[in-house]
């Protein structure tokens, strides 16, 4: 989600497609549309298909890196969320993971 200095969301936007059990991230397209789109705010949402609301090595690694260029580039990262089908989530300021 791109949002404005009020934290009032501009858009949504999908980064990728993933496979059965992994997707691809690109780091550089993400923040290029962040850029473009002005945005001084963003939280990002993944899906676990499986139903497992526990963040992944991966899931923490790639926060990890959205949250090193956000804070060179003065863009604050708000959360991460991972939702599941039932309509539960993760929230990774909630747990104290960001």
């Amino acid at each position: 989600m791109l949002l404005n200095n009020s934290n009032i969301v501009k858009g949504i936007c999908q980064i990728s497609t993933g496979g059965i059990n992994a997707t691809l991230v690109d780091i550089r397209i993400m923040f290029a549309l962040i850029l473009k789109s002005l945005s001084t705010a963003i939280i990002v949402c993944h899906n676990h298909p499986s139903g497992k609301l526990q963040a992944s090595q991966v899931d923490k690694k790639l926060t990890s890196k959205i949250q090193k260029a956000c804070d060179f580039l003065d863009i604050k990262l708000l959360d991460h969320l991972i939702i599941n089908s039932e309509g539960n989530y993760l929230s990774f300021a909630d747990e104290g993971i960001l």
